[in-house]
Order: structure tokens, then sequence, then C-alpha cells
């Protein structure tokens, strides 16, 4: 059987070594945290898990979490502006859940230790891997730090913005009331941004993750150029201002005498450049060398779906290893063919959701969600499989497709849409 290098313990980490290790094959993890380290950093991220990256966790017996507890079932939706629709609603087939990762990683890397996977604490750079290609078959990039992504490369024809599209500022906030049902509420000021607001379990309890992603140049902006580190207080007042502003629905449920970061620190604020890069290269001796999660591609989170896509190609990459069990070209090129259409989908669909200013058939993809339920419950439950939204918005045809579909379902025959 092959023996597998990972590089990252991050999702795509730890769910390839996972699904490896119950197939019998070794792996070895190398990464420059400890598990503890892990658990005492910022946050780092507020992805939530859709259905089949929690069936997956079900599989790999490391579905800790149930989203039936722990999780949410609806989409709340908001347009902020004048005469704009009312709230409105789309439903999953299947529950989401999301969680602190300084919980989740943790608890992930000590089940693969308790499983007689080993986890080597190092700094990898990529003059390293002729050294580990004399330890393994296969070395699995999936970290994302700057030396491991230029090392791959991008692929254009899919990453076509040369600088980040938002500028982030996300906190884990206590003070906001749930909705009933819990749901994710995805509020939208047209030219400053989006908020989503996501129920997440934290270290004390719940909170609601407030995922800022901020117009550069936008009012929204002060939210990531503005420290909260250097003053809390004028920070707490600018976020419940700003909310008040253009994010009517969410403040509405905001406690102000409550409102306060769960943890000092519980803030990360930044910018993310999507980009999707090439899917492997070879060594001079042959090793292939495969890009996994973060150093296959990087996703602005307005869609929440950069560890559902690395458990994805996770899944891929596990299930190529198992079946062949021979690691040479032929097997990256089967990974990269499986793979590229639901990344390159979700790269259409997240590269069409952070355009400036929104393009038309977005606008008209919104407006009829807001008055056909049927297509905002197909839009929320596609975020379980992201390329389908990234083919209803491939073009303004499309677009125009789906709309017109659900309007027959209404009994709409004129396609414009009604409330349904």
């Amino acid at each position: 059987m092959p023996d597998i290098g990972i590089i990252g313990a991050g999702t795509a980490g730890l769910h390839l070594a996972l699904l490896l290790q119950q197939a019998g094959i070794h792996t070895r993890i190398y990464t420059n945290q400890t598990a503890e380290q892990v658990a005492t950093v910022r946050p780092q991220n507020t992805v939530s898990h859709h259905a089949p990256t929690i069936a997956r966790e079900e599989a790999m017996g490391v579905n800790f979490w149930p989203a039936q507890e722990f999780g949410y079932q609806v989409h709340y939706h908001h347009l902020n502006v004048p005469d704009g629709p009312p709230v409105f609603r789309g439903d999953f087939l299947r529950p989401s859940r999301v969680l602190d990762y300084r919980i989740y990683l943790p608890r992930l890397m000590a089940e693969y230790e308790n499983r007689g996977g080993t986890i080597e604490q190092r700094t990898v750079e990529p003059q390293d891997f002729d050294q580990l290609a004399g330890h393994h078959d296969l070395i699995v990039v999936a970290a994302g730090k700057r030396s491991f992504t230029e090392y791959f490369g991008e692929r254009p024809e899919v990453s076509p913005y040369a600088k980040p599209q938002r500028h982030l500022a996300v906190g884990f906030w206590a003070g906001v009331d749930q909705t009933d049902p819990r749901a994710v509420t995805m509020s939208i000021s047209p030219g400053h941004g989006e908020l989503l607001d996501l129920p997440i379990t934290t270290f004390d309890g719940w909170a609601s993750a407030l995922l800022f992603e901020n117009v550069p140049g936008g009012d929204l902006e002060i939210l990531m150029t503005q420290q909260e580190s250097d003053d809390p207080e004028a920070y707490r007042r600018l976020v419940l201002e700003k909310l008040r502003v253009h994010h009517p629905t969410v403040f509405e449920r905001v406690e102000q005498s409550r409102f306060a970061l769960m943890r000092p620190g519980d803030i990360l604020q930044g910018a993310v450049r999507p980009v999707v890069r090439n899917d492997y290269r070879l060594l001079d001796g042959g090793t292939v060398v495969l890009s996994l999660g973060d150093a296959h591609a990087t996703v602005d989170p307005v869609t929440g779906q950069g560890a559902n896509s690395a458990s994805f190609e996770a899944q891929v990459a596990a299930d190529a290893i198992i079946e062949d069990g021979v690691i040479d070209e032929r097997f990256a090129q089967k990974v990269a063919l499986r793979r590229r259409e639901r990344v390159d989908g979700l790269s259409t669909w997240v590269n069409t959701m952070i355009e400036t200013p929104t393009p038309p058939h977005l606008q008209q993809l919104l407006g009829a969600m807001s008055q056909l339920r049927t297509l905002c419950d197909e839009f929320t439950e596609n975020f379980s499989h992201p390329h389908r939204n990234g083919d209803m918005l491939a073009t303004p045809t499309r677009v125009e497709a789906a709309i017109a579909r659900h309007s027959a379902l209404a009994g709409d025959p004129t396609g414009k849409g009604r409330t349904a």
C-alpha cells in the first residue's frame, strides 16, 4: 500500500488522513501547530458544514456535534433597498452546522492520533518536498500559505480577480437573539457589502458569527480597516451603528447591553482573493505533489464553502488512492478531473456573488427568489451542491430559465414570479 505525507491539519488534511486511515493506508500529517496552539488562536473561519460534509464526518466516525442539536436548516435573506422585498426564506432538505474551528480541529487531530496516526510538528517549505519524497509515495499539500500557493500556480480562466473583492471582518458576538427556527441570515446592502449572521457553537455556548463582507471603498469597509484591538468599545459601537444602517433585520435582534465579543480577541479582519490553482506537480524523481483544500482553491467566504470544498476534495483524493493503489501522474489526472466540475462551479458562483457592481442577472435572481419560495429553497439547498448554483448563475439565460421553471411551478406562465 502507498504511504502518504500530508502537509496541513485543516479540514482537507485531516479528512484525507482519517479516510485513508479507515482503509488501512499509512499517513503522516505535518503541521506547524499543535492541537493546543490551534485551540488558542484567534478565530480562523466561520464556515458552515453542509449535509454532504456532515455525512462524511458520520462515515468517518467524527460527527461529535450532531446537526439535529447543533445545526440549522433555514436561510433568511434580506435586501436592504428602499421599498425592497421583506425577509424571504429558503430551507435545506437536511441541516447544516457551524462550529468554532478551535474546537473542531483539535478534536479531529486527537481522534486521528488515538487511532494510530502520527502528527509531526514541523515547518515545511517547497524545498523540503524532495526530502519528503524519500519517505512517502505521495505528497499532499493541504495548507494555503503563500509559498505553497505560488508553487502550484494559478488557473487564470477561473481566477479572474487580481485583488480581493471584499474586505472582511468576522467576530463571535454575544447579545444577538437567535431566530426561530435557528437560521443563517444573509443580508445585502447594495454597494456596501453583505452580512452573514451564522449561529455558531463556541467554547462558551451559542454565539452569532457576524461575517461582514465589505465592498472596498464602501461605507462598511471601516469594519476591516479599524482595528478592534485599538479600542474594543469604540469598535463595538461602530458595529452596532453599521448594523443599524445596513443590516436592520439583524440589528433588531441585538440586545445592546449584552452585545460584546464572546471572548476578547474573538475577531478576524482581513481580505481574501479567490483563486483556483493547478492540481499537481511532479518532482524530478516522479513523485506527485498534489494540491488540496486551501492550496488548491482559495474561496471567498461569502458562500461559506471553504471547508465543504476541502472535505469533498479529500474524499476524491482518498477514493482515487484506495481504488488504484498506484500513485503516478495518471492518478493525479483522475483527481483533477473528478473534482473540477464542483470546484470550477463553486468558483463561478463565488465570483458572481462578489462582483461589483452586482451583475444584473444576480439581481434578477435575488428578486425572483423573494417571490418564488421554491426557487429560494433550491438556491439554499444548493449550498450543499455549490456547482449547481454556479450553473444557475453562469449566464443571464440560465437565470431566466431557472426563474421560468419555478414560475411555472407557482402557476405563473408569464415567468415573472409570484409569492409562493
